[in-house]
């Protein structure tokens, strides 16, 4: 299994706010960025793909 490459979005302001990190070696893999340490969620890659898109045309409001 290749090592995790966690990233946080560009869009995130760094204010401790609600900011998670995505594992780039493993899509669908994420995590809170305030508890790298603490548990982490998995998606189907074609779920997670599909909510990125989602995100990114606005389904969800403004972000």
């Amino acid at each position: 299994m290749a090592a995790e490459q966690w990233r946080k979005s560009s869009y995130s302001n760094n204010d401790g706010g609600t900011c998670i990190e995505h594992d780039d070696a493993h899509p669908g893999r994420v995590r809170d960025s305030k508890d790298p340490e603490g548990p982490r969620l998995r998606f189907a890659p074609d779920a997670w793909a599909a909510f990125v898109r989602a995100a990114a045309n606005g389904e969800f409001g403004e972000v």
